[in-house]
């Protein structure tokens, strides 16, 4: 099963990577044939569902948040916005991309990915588009921030952590904010090179300009001036909703429908207006759900096969007993290859207490483990078991492959300077 499992990733990402192979025919066949040649048959259909079941929240979540701020970008909300962070970064790539790492701190404090995704790329698309530079770096600094900021009490990696081995939340977090100071400040280094990178491309020769200009054909075009109207009740409503989002008061896909039919109400009270609002992102919205209920497939079939908990196991399988006194260590390292291929309910709730039993028997205390699991949350970023990374891609006009291709090297450089900076400052420790 781990084998049937690892194969089924890897061929998945290098033929999705090499764009040999759709993502959405891809994760819907791969699991598909590796599931028959496991001895599954009949029961194959049943797993999807289970999976399908699991991800529709968020493929209903996600297509009435991409549609409520579409109406928002296009009624004219983030403008005034826009138009001051232009006056700040000006056209300098350098600026422009520091400048969207911090935004990302900022939008991420509450711990929801998805409304620093929605809110980020509203806000900067724009701005890259204008300057021409290359939008991929605006979901790597997403991917790679994000993440980080999750490792606050209000994330849900945290949170998990400390429920899966019964410790205190704030002995997992306190520990780790100098390793998250840390962490964030190599963000920032990450965002002033690529930004130094990108303002020699964009100063060389003219065809090199225009080397995005094939992926997305009006990426250089001139951002034009956007109409203002409802401003201020767009703007309460957008507040509201942030609150909520980050509140959790009511399930989100509710949340994200009621205010997505809100907005489309006031702001296109015609009927006829509202269609012609909506028609032209249909095919954006049809995009995302589709690779999200796939997606749903995928892990459907991966988890119900066994193939995750194998997969798991083998990893654990291959640690040494003398490294045992090392554990906490070793946690971090198996957590980025682990949280890759699995879920963040997945490996905190289901693989994390074997780890932390584990560490136990060696003498590594839990809250040093629960530390441990979350250095891996970069490289969880742009697995393609999560339904983040196919939100970014569809709002970025881009593929799978492209992103993943251009940020595995830097979530995994992050993930080994915060394995450091918590080894350094004690947060993770050897006995």
């Amino acid at each position: 099963m781990a084998f049937l499992g690892f194969a089924t990733i890897i061929l998945f990402t290098i033929l999705v990577m090499k764009k040999k192979v759709s993502a959405v025919a891809g994760l819907i066949l791969f699991p598909i044939i590796f599931a028959l040649l496991g001895g599954f048959g009949t029961e194959i259909g049943g797993m999807m569902i289970a999976g399908i079941l699991q991800t529709s929240p968020t493929a209903v979540m996600l297509v009435f948040a991409l549609l409520y701020f579409m109406i928002m970008y296009e009624s004219g909300l983030f403008e005034p916005f826009i138009c001051r962070i232009l006056a700040i970064v000006g056209e300098d790539p350098v600026k422009i991309v520091v400048g969207t790492a911090l935004l990302v701190m900022i939008v991420s404090f509450d711990g929801d990915g998805a409304s620093a995704v929605l809110i980020t790329i509203s806000a900067m698309y724009p701005i890259y588009r204008r300057v021409g530079v290359n939008p991929l770096i605006m979901a790597l600094m997403l991917a790679l921030i994000s993440p980080l900021m999750n490792w606050l009490p209000w994330g849900g990696p945290a949170a998990r952590a400390a429920i899966s081995l019964n410790v205190d939340v704030a002995d997992i977090v306190v520990p780790m904010i100098p390793a998250l100071v840390i962490s964030l400040l190599a963000t920032l280094v990450f965002a002033y090179i690529l930004g130094r990178s990108e303002r020699r491309r964009l100063q060389s020769n003219g065809a090199e300009k225009l080397k995005y200009r094939s992926e997305d054909s009006d990426f250089h075009e001139p951002r034009p001036q956007m109409e203002t109207k409802n401003f201020w009740f767009n703007l309460t409503l957008t507040i509201a909703l942030m609150v909520g989002l980050a509140l959790n008061f009511v399930p989100l896909p509710a949340l994200v429908m009621a205010a997505f039919a809100l907005a489309l109400t006031v702001n296109y009270p015609d009927v006829k207006k509202q269609q012609e609002c909506l028609k032209p992102h249909a095919g954006t919205a049809l995009t995302l759900v589709t690779l999200i209920l796939a997606a749903g497939s995928f892990t459907g079939i991966l988890s119900e096969t066994g193939m995750v908990d194998a997969m798991a196991g083998s990893f654990l399988a291959i640690v040494p007993e003398s490294w045992g006194g090392h554990f906490g260590f070793v946690t971090a390292l198996l957590s980025m290859p682990l949280l890759i291929i699995l879920s963040t309910d997945g490996f905190f709730l289901g693989v994390l207490p074997v780890l932390g039993q584990t560490g136990l028997a060696y003498g590594v205390p839990a809250e040093v483990i629960a530390r441990a699991s979350l250095i891996g949350m970069p490289c969880h970023s742009i697995s393609p078991l999560i339904p983040a990374i196919y939100f970014v891609a569809t709002l970025l006009k881009t593929d799978i492959g492209s992103l993943q291709r251009f940020a595995w090297p830097w979530t995994f450089a992050l993930s080994f300077i915060a394995l450091i900076a918590a080894t350094l400052t004690g947060a993770i420790y050897a006995v």
